[in-house]
């Protein structure tokens, strides 16, 4: 099985730039490599979906938005979910409307029991020490919402051309390939990813990463947090190629992220 996961983008017109996919198998490093949009990722799941061996694919993006955000939508189902942010997921990034916040002259709403802005999963990986941000945050230092409204609206597509989308798909997916949440941060630990030396400091100390390859794994956080998700992922490659699909309702409606056991990731 093959073990590979993706740092995405939300950029409108840059995500060339910045979209990393790297592939580890237990205990090593095999490749990191940039030049993909969103688009070149979807025909990467295709390729994949073809090939000899079955694969699971980490994705750096929300598959889902808050449970109550997708009831007051209509939605009943993830990928309802998908489907909305298909339709209306760009005017949301291009207007910002309430609870969505981030650009200029928009805020935070604030904190409401009945309305949260974290999603079951996320509040679940914050309870664990983890600093996942709201899906709802389109701008700003770290927002994530670009992305993930972006990613979503593809995830049914890939869906229906046969890839798998945990939680809603088993292991290895119903053509072999399964694409699944990831939050790096949860593999990487403790390290200040914006400062290059950092980075490198890190990868040095990390007998996982040959040396031919440690240059491209710090030349961005993009490269360092997709190389070093691939090689968390690896290192629980036996649960990933069993993963099953979830029967709670609340995951079935927002998504629900995987990560390794608490003791395996050091946090910052």
């Amino acid at each position: 099985m093959r073990l590979l996961a993706v740092d995405w983008s939300g950029d409108l017109h840059g995500a060339r730039r910045r979209i990393r996919v790297a592939e580890a198998r237990p205990g090593r490093l095999l490749e990191v490599r940039g030049g993909l949009d969103r688009d070149g990722v979807g025909e990467l799941m295709a390729e994949l979906r073809d090939g000899p061996e079955s694969a699971v694919v980490g994705m750096d993006f929300s598959f889902g938005l808050p449970g109550w955000f997708a009831r007051e939508h209509g939605c009943a189902t993830l990928p309802q979910v998908w489907a909305l942010a298909a339709a209306d997921g760009e005017r949301w990034l291009r207007e910002c409307p309430p609870p969505f916040w981030g650009r200029p002259g928009t805020r935070r709403p604030a904190d409401d029991p009945a309305r949260p802005l974290f999603r079951r999963t996320e509040q679940d990986a914050r309870d664990r020490g983890l600093h996942p941000l709201s899906t709802f945050q389109v701008g700003g230092a770290g927002a994530v919402g670009t992305g993930s409204v972006r990613g979503m609206a593809l995830l049914g597509a890939w869906r229906r051309a046969g890839i798998g989308v945990w939680p809603l798909d088993p292991a290895p997916g119903p053509a072999g390939v399964l694409v699944a949440e990831i939050y790096p941060r949860a593999m990487t630990g403790p390290v200040v990813k914006s400062s290059s030396s950092a980075r490198a400091a890190y990868v040095a100390a990390d007998a996982r990463v040959p040396q031919q390859l440690r240059a491209d794994v710090v030349a961005t956080e993009d490269a360092f947090d997709a190389s070093l998700a691939a090689l968390g992922m690896a290192e629980h490659a036996a649960e990933l190629g069993s993963l099953r699909v979830l029967t709670d309702p609340t995951a079935l409606l927002e998504g629900a992220m995987w990560l390794p056991p608490r003791e395996h990731f050091p946090v910052s």
